[in-house]
């Protein structure tokens, strides 16, 4: 039977008003181009060197074979639950998609919670002198407002994600243009270039600024036609993420040595722009990354309140996740404290790993899950067995070339995966007789 898309409508009982296929796309975009360029060309270029454009290249490709999958998935099961109804259909209702629907909650929530901290850090640094105490501050404020803007609804949410990306993308491009224009040729020359090797390894790294794509998915409930305005809002989402993250690295590493990009670390995007448009360049470019990472952080929060509504809705999270207090979902609430915690109490730089470790394993497994489906959806066999293989293979680098590394992040991944374990099995002992996991 084909799937209906879930129409909201207002306590009136009037049709609320749509989110479009552009602004589904740019809470995507939002979602991407967030910390991501902004920290990761210094790690990045300490593994690739100068050649981290092509890094971004092959981590956009990657991309967009989830994309493709995802799309296709979208088009034929449109639903509030967004990846994890994907799970659902391919998997039934059982142990595998509630714990991928724990993870991602938990994924979003971690991601979130970075994103926040990166936020407070570049406020702490132009406004209070770096203080660290300052910037848990801005980091807290920054999600509160956030939060906020999510409990007024999802087109609005919408509304003010269109004005960040539009600010972001166009600094960013024409930092890429300027930059590029302007770029010693020699400093990215393939003969500076390491090997290969170094090359897909860095590429674990960069994968990490695209993780936001799968927030597209939980837009379907606010799109008027899902089917058809997911997929295109998917690839729009990661051809504009791909597109600014190799030109600002072009221009990155067209301007400056790799050991400046290095040292430069976070800031290497503003000390960048110094050089052609002065201080004011530097100020510029800082300025951006607020934007950027504000952006960032209101489109992790989105999918909280969609994601929990569906999954109580199905039986598959306790009715109190789902439950409203005023316009707020429970499950936003409980998502947002949640982020606090993180930012206040957690060392964010032990875990900075976990969030794309989880995310990369829940892309795999959808992906892996849409191949039982496949014959519903239409989707090509072999786009959907090279999708697979190079998230596997980028996980696999990822845990063998970060995670080995850090014993933090690998005891941190392991009590989140049996926490999951643990909600999806207290759940189950506990859901009440007439609470039975039913589709939407």
């Amino acid at each position: 039977m084909t799937a209906v898309a879930e129409q909201p409508a207002s306590a009136a009982g009037t049709p609320l008003r749509h989110v479009t296929t552009r602004q589904a796309a740019f809470i995507g975009v939002g979602a991407m181009v967030g910390a991501g360029i902004f920290s990761l060309l210094g790690a990045a270029g300490a593994v690739a060197g100068a050649a981290v454009w092509v890094s971004f290249a092959v981590a956009g490709i990657i991309a967009a074979l989830q994309g493709y999958s995802f799309g296709k998935l979208g088009a034929r099961y449109p639903s509030a639950g967004g990846l994890l109804e994907y799970v659902n259909r391919a998997y039934g209702e059982g142990h595998i998609a509630t714990v991928t629907a724990w993870l991602t909650y938990a994924a979003n929530a971690i991601v979130t919670a970075m994103v926040a901290v990166s936020f407070g850090s570049y406020a702490s640094s132009s406004f209070a002198n770096n203080d660290p105490t300052a910037a848990k501050i801005f980091a807290v404020v920054i999600v509160a407002a956030m939060t906020a803007l999510n409990i007024a609804g999802s087109t609005f949410v919408a509304r003010v994600q269109s004005l960040i990306v539009f600010i972001v993308v166009g600094i960013l491009a024409i930092f890429a243009v300027v930059t590029i224009a302007n770029m010693n040729p020699s400093l990215l020359s393939p003969s500076n270039y390491p090997g290969p090797r170094d090359i897909v390894s860095s590429v674990a790294l960069t994968f990490f600024a695209f993780l936001g794509f799968g927030v597209v998915t939980f837009t379907a409930k606010d799109l008027r036609e899902p089917s058809r305005q997911l997929p295109a809002a998917m690839m729009i989402a990661i051809g504009i993420a791909a597109a600014v993250y190799i030109g600002v690295s072009l221009g990155v590493f067209g301007t400056l040595t790799v050991d400046e990009v290095i040292a430069a670390g976070p800031t290497a995007i503003a000390v960048a722009a110094k050089p052609v448009l002065g201080d004011a360049g530097f100020w510029l470019m800082s300025i951006t990354a607020l934007f950027a990472t504000a952006g960032a952080t209101n489109s992790g929060l989105y999918p909280a309140s969609g994601l929990s509504e569906h999954l109580a809705g199905t039986g598959q999270f306790p009715a109190l996740m789902g439950r409203r207090i005023g316009t707020a979902t429970t499950g936003l609430l409980i998502a947002a404290v949640a982020v606090v915690v993180m930012v206040l109490f957690l060392n964010l730089d032990a875990i900075a790993s976990i969030g794309s470790a989880v995310a990369l394993l829940i892309f795999t497994l959808v992906t892996l899950g849409h191949l039982r489906i496949r014959a519903d959806t239409g989707a090509n066999v072999g786009i959907l067995l090279l999708a697979i293989a190079t998230a596997g293979i980028t996980l696999i680098t990822f845990v063998f070339t970060t995670l080995v590394n850090e014993p933090a992040s690998m005891v941190t991944l392991a009590v989140i995966l049996v926490i999951a374990l643990g909600l999806d099995l207290a759940w189950t002992r506990l859901r009440p007789a007439d609470v039975v996991p039913t589709s939407t």
